[in-house]
């Protein structure tokens, strides 16, 4: 079984404002003794809160190809290298972009052997 993995990643912070989304430090855990198959999305959100977001690896996997959700979380392609994030929380959203890239490379490691979609 693989080893716990965090990557430290970028981000953007998608909201409704006029905006550009805002680029922001995320990190990416995967703790297989732990949860072997969650992801670990944190991030400071406003102020000096911490976003904590738990959903699992294939559905990040599979988000990557298409539009999937499960529970609070939505994941699809944004184009051919972004992808987002989604959680829903009550009444509020809030949805995170990801360079795919960045996404596959993390994901990789969380594997002993590379798997089809990672290739």
């Amino acid at each position: 079984m693989p080893q716990a993995i965090k990557k430290n990643l970028r981000a953007r912070i998608v909201t409704d404002s006029a905006e550009d989304p805002r680029s922001i430090p995320v990190t990416l855990r995967y703790e297989p003794d732990a949860a072997p198959g969650d992801i670990r999305l944190s991030f400071r959100g406003s102020g000096e809160h911490v976003e904590d977001w738990v959903f699992g690896r294939d559905l990040l996997e599979r988000g990557m190809r298409g539009p999937v959700d499960s529970g609070d979380f939505r994941v699809w392609p944004c184009g051919r290298v972004q992808a987002m994030v989604e959680r829903h929380n009550g009444h509020t959203v809030a949805m995170v972009q990801f360079d795919i890239a960045a996404l596959v490379r993390f994901l990789r490691l969380t594997y002993p052997t590379p798997t089809p979609i990672l290739r």
